[in-house]
């Protein structure tokens, strides 16, 4: 062999060589910090063997990756960081890559990997929670602890669809599902925060990723009343648009259209990213518990209230209840509806959605269908049931506050609030609502 082939040769080895030590490459790194944890997920462009271990003084996470490379820098925006300080990898073993996670303080890792689903191909996900953070049940409790005053209040659990990797819908100027439903539910908790009666509890708070089955449990650990969970979903047809609310089915969808939205709802989870090992028994039993049926007649009380207040705002694209298998609405004790405030695949609609006016008057609608809900089915110990109307009095000359809750047997504080009145007067003809309760 002459010395020219002999080199070529080589040459033609050790091109083989790297291609097949490096069979894997990291295509991209996204992190998503939540209250609860932070997520960092490597995109790969196949499955990967790898080995993650902690070190301490300064806090680390260290993943090494075999037979892998990155072209290039891993993209890291230290504002949405959370736990992790900075980014740093290099070669290990002339074939391997090794990624440093350098951390503000200790966390515990949670590491799997997740093969292609939706936009994503192959991902490592690695999920950090800092060794002092409260819990996401600690965290609900707290906030319904602080706000209980008198008569307890309803408890509603806001789930706004989607978040983190997982963008749901988008639509045809590129907003994305996942922002319309936070604004939302930002927009609803206030709204509910302001009712007397009433306290919200937000499922996500930000821009991250909440498996399905947690979203309800959240709601459960919240002892929420009612869990409301918001969706601004696409179609194949983009004329088609309004909002429309959706109840579990036990059995059949209603239509082919929520069994289609159903399915692709409790897609979720692919998408987003979450280690699915366990088998539907869980949710299986929950179905069967829900057999009882008392949950479900509540959601569909809700769900008529809510659907009949929306038809105030815009188009609604189902005159009646829908009802269809969606997992995030499967809690066996908290009555859930599914609200499609619009569909992001209609220009209008999702014109409508980037509207701030727009979404504050869903949000009134929601609101004001959740308190005719309650008003007719809260239970006793709550405020709704201490002030239910008992009767309307007709104000005569002479009389004053003092003397008419004398009369009905109520307090005077009691009778201002049911009657929005910020002082003593009233004037002679005027109507007053006497509440139930001393």
């Amino acid at each position: 062999m002459s010395m020219l082939k002999a080199k070529i040769c080589f040459a033609a080895v050790l091109v083989v060589g790297v291609s097949l030590s490096w069979a894997a490459e990291i295509e991209n790194l996204r992190v998503w910090a939540g209250p609860d944890s932070t997520r960092a997920v490597l995109d790969l462009d196949q499955r990967v063997e790898y080995r993650l271990f902690t070190l301490d003084d300064p806090a680390r996470v260290v993943v090494d990756i075999d037979g892998a490379a990155t072209a290039g820098e891993l993209p890291f925006d230290s504002e949405r960081g959370g736990v992790i300080r900075g980014v740093r990898h290099g070669v290990r073993n002339g074939t391997d890559l090794r990624v440093v996670f350098d951390l503000e303080a200790g966390a515990k890792p949670q590491s799997f990997l997740l093969d292609p689903a939706g936009k994503y191909g192959h991902r490592l996900v690695i999920d950090l929670t800092p060794e002092d953070a409260q819990s996401p049940a600690e965290r609900v409790r707290e906030v319904v602890r602080e706000a209980t005053r008198g008569e307890r209040d309803m408890i509603v659990a806001i789930d706004p669809g989607h978040g983190g990797e997982d963008p749901g819908a988008i639509g045809p100027s590129g907003t994305q599902e996942k922002e319309v439903t936070l604004a939302i539910a930002r927009e609803l908790a206030k709204h509910i925060d302001d009712k007397p009666g009433m306290r919200a509890v937000l499922i996500r708070t930000g821009d991250y990723f909440v498996p399905l089955h947690e979203r309800y449990n959240r709601a459960r650990k919240a002892k929420a009343d009612l869990f409301v969970s918001l969706h601004a979903d696409a179609f194949q047809d983009f004329r088609v648009r309004g909002s429309s609310v959706y109840v579990l089915s036990r059995s059949g969808a209603s239509s082919e259209a929520a069994r289609l939205l159903a399915e692709s709802e409790n897609q979720s989870d692919l998408v987003g990213g979450v280690k699915l090992d366990r088998g539907d028994d869980m949710l299986n039993s929950v179905l069967l518990d829900l057999s009882q049926s008392a949950a479900l007649e509540y959601s569909n009380d809700a769900a008529e209230q809510i659907l009949d207040q929306l038809g105030h705002v815009g188009r609604r694209h189902r005159s009646r209840v829908e009802r269809a298998n969606f997992v995030v609405l499967r809690s066996p004790d908290v009555p859930s509806v599914l609200i499609e405030v619009g569909f992001i695949s209609n220009p209008q609609d999702e014109q409508n959605l980037n509207n701030a006016t727009h979404r504050r008057q869903v949000a009134e609608a929601i609101t004001a269908g959740v308190q005719r809900h309650f008003e007719r089915n809260a239970p006793q110990g709550t405020w709704f049931a201490a002030n239910r109307v008992r009767d309307r009095h007709v104000v005569s000359r002479g009389e004053s506050l003092g003397l008419i809750a004398q009369r009905y047997q109520v307090s005077v504080g009691r009778l201002r609030e049911a009657n929005n009145l910020n002082g003593d007067v009233i004037h002679p003809g005027s109507v007053l609502v006497i509440p139930g309760g001393s």
